[in-house]
């Protein structure tokens, strides 16, 4: 259970970090500055991930991470970065995607997370408590669908399915709902996109469960993410938490944590490790879902 073995005093830093020899990879972790007050910055979470022996992925509903993962790789951190998608970010535009990936880098040889809006304007009250940023967000974010009023997919939403077939980028399916996130799998298999991630899908937002995913997931090219925090928030029961991690093919676990009020990174490892304890995991699907799957997924 490699996850959740604490590496005690901190590895000595490498110039260029390298994910094949983590021990695991967090594909959904939250730093300031954000929508929303964070725990923690780039590079005080990425040296917090190394001294456990980890990898992480950042985000920030904003926009990009990108330039930030690169900064905290040149301090030797293991760290990478994402784009959300969200109106005040640019919204569908390529050229958002495309400045996102320049910034990436390439040293780290890991895909730019693309994340479709998490600002999706439907009813979902959370049970985090959450302080806005900036004044300026007071009133929150505009909110954005990958779906029109006819419900179909956005022609700007297609179009930069297809551009991205091209790019070193994993697209996330956001905070879509569930008929969006159908819509998604089957243009992206459509297009043969090679990279497919279906973000958080227990969240209320989107509302799949273990027994949808069965038939939504089944593309080679689709990925299921299973987040720690549905779970924490009691979103997801316990059934379905240890049905996606034991029996869905391409699985990655992350924790989509970095909120004050929630667990901190070693106490999220400590509850990783009881959890996939009690559900059984042998430790070969531990080393899958914790390091394999998020490492394919993410290799260029």
């Amino acid at each position: 259970m490699a996850i959740a073995e604490p590496a005690g005093a901190a590895a000595e830093r490498s110039a260029v970090p390298c994910p094949q020899d983590a021990r695991f990879i967090d594909v959904h972790y939250h730093v300031g500055p954000d929508a929303y007050l964070r725990r923690h910055t780039a590079a005080t979470a990425g040296s917090l991930y190394a001294d456990h022996g980890g990898w992480v992925v950042l985000k920030n509903h904003l926009g990009s991470t990108a330039a930030q993962a690169w900064e905290a790789r040149q301090q030797g951190l293991p760290v990478s970065g994402s784009i959300v998608l969200n109106d005040l970010a640019g919204g569908f535009d390529l050229r958002a995607v495309e400045q996102a990936v320049i910034q990436h880098g390439e040293d780290s040889g890991l895909r730019l997370i693309v994340h479709l809006p998490t600002v999706t304007g439907r009813t979902h009250r959370s049970r985090l408590t959450r302080i806005p940023s900036h004044p300026l967000l007071a009133g929150g974010l505009r909110p954005l669908t990958v779906a029109d009023d006819s419900n179909a997919l956005r022609a700007e939403v297609r179009e930069l399915l297809r551009a991205a077939r091209d790019l070193p980028v994993v697209i996330s399916t956001g905070h879509a709902d569930g008929r969006e996130v159908r819509l998604l799998v089957d243009e992206a298999v459509r297009l043969g996109l090679p990279r497919l991630m279906l973000n958080q899908p227990a969240n209320p937002m989107t509302g799949l469960t273990c027994k949808d995913l069965v038939e939504v997931a089944a593309a080679e090219q689709v990925w299921t993410e299973q987040t720690a925090l549905t779970r924490l928030l009691e979103y997801q029961d316990w059934t379905d938490f240890a049905d996606v991690l034991s029996l869905l093919p391409r699985v990655v676990y992350s924790s989509d944590l970095g909120q004050p009020s929630q667990m901190d990174i070693e106490p999220w490892l400590n509850w990783s490790r009881t959890s996939f304890h009690e559900a059984g995991l042998t430790p070969e699907r531990i080393a899958e879902v914790t390091h394999a799957a998020p490492l394919e997924m993410l290799s260029l």
